[in-house]
């Protein structure tokens, strides 16, 4: 904490944010609960004039670490929007899924929250493993909705080298029909989707702040921060980013970089394209696809139909 402390004087510096301009604040790397909220005290103390009056500030939170007495205190520091890590609510499925909570202590936690005064609350939910139905997905929301949440995320269970579900690779199933069946059920309880992963009556400022290449600064081990043309990258390894909390490598990126970007997370949200940036050869892709349903236009700008295909659209229109 004393190394964040030193980055965010730096970061805060280098950005030069004016006061009560910042529009979000998100606390993540998933187990901000394991922190006593007094070590968070100098960190909000030097932030809170940047942050504007109505600035959404989220926190992450795992079931199992997040007591009243944590969710109480974090909201008494400023945090107005939590996001629980349920994964889900079926035993086994926490169980394949190595978590350390329950379907009791996920279903406590929210509802601690909603008694702490929390208005914005999230949580996440995980498809694509090899134990998950139909059944089990439509089990898993039936219990959602019966929740105080405004928001949940969904991801589909990814595997990658040096994790655990590596070494067993039959632990996730791919299927398209699965996770559009999934999307379809949760737009069905109420939570619209307005990003690929994203669901909720309530929208995320912070999670659109990225997909609109809005600048932010990353405070943390591995937090990447984005400055106009420029991305940084601090050390991922805690050890290293303790003894170097200043040291980030930079990505210049070029303009041709920041419009294929803009393509790319325009198609994952709702923010959509803006047609008045896109190239002749662009436009005409573009029009392939929308003859063939694929993307919608709206006056000046371009939607896409279905955010699972976000990638492959993106690639077509800029090829």
């Amino acid at each position: 904490m004393d190394a964040i402390i030193k980055q965010l004087n730096a970061e805060l510096s280098f950005f030069k944010p004016a006061k009560s301009s910042i529009k979000s604040l998100f606390i993540g790397g998933g187990t901000p609960s394991t922190i006593d909220p007094k070590f968070y005290e100098t960190f909000f103390q030097i932030i809170l004039p940047y942050l504007r009056n109505d600035a959404e500030i989220t926190t992450e939170a795992n079931p199992n670490s997040a007591s009243f007495k944590w969710i109480k205190a974090m909201k008494k520091l400023g945090v107005n929007r939590i996001s629980f890590g349920v994964q889900s609510f079926n035993e086994e499925k926490l169980k394949f899924l190595g978590r350390n909570h329950n379907k009791k202590t996920a279903i406590q936690s929210v509802k601690n929250a909603k008694k702490a005064g929390f208005e914005n609350i999230s949580i996440d939910l995980i498809y694509g493993t090899s134990l998950d139905t139909k059944s089990l997905l439509k089990d898993d929301l039936k219990i959602a909705c019966s929740l105080p949440i405004n928001h949940l995320s969904a991801y589909s269970l990814s595997i990658e080298e040096g994790t655990v579900f590596f070494e067993k690779p039959n632990s996730a199933q791919d299927s398209l029909p699965l996770a559009n069946f999934f999307i379809k059920e949760i737009i069905n309880i109420g939570l619209p989707q307005y990003e690929i992963s994203n669901f909720g009556t309530y929208q995320s400022i912070h999670n659109l702040g990225y997909w609109g290449q809005d600048d932010y600064i990353g405070i943390g081990a591995g937090a990447v921060g984005f400055l106009k043309n420029q991305r940084f990258y601090p050390e991922k390894n805690i050890d290293k980013y303790i003894s170097d909390p200043l040291y980030k490598r930079i990505e210049n990126l070029t303009e041709d970089d920041l419009h294929i970007e803009s393509i790319f997370l325009g198609l994952r949200s709702r923010l959509g394209i803006n047609i008045n940036k896109l190239n002749k050869k662009e436009m005409l892709n573009i029009n392939t696809l929308v003859n063939a349903d694929k993307l919608r236009q709206e006056k000046d700008k371009i939607f896409n139909n279905n955010y699972l295909l976000s990638d492959e659209l993106a690639l077509f229109i800029t090829k």
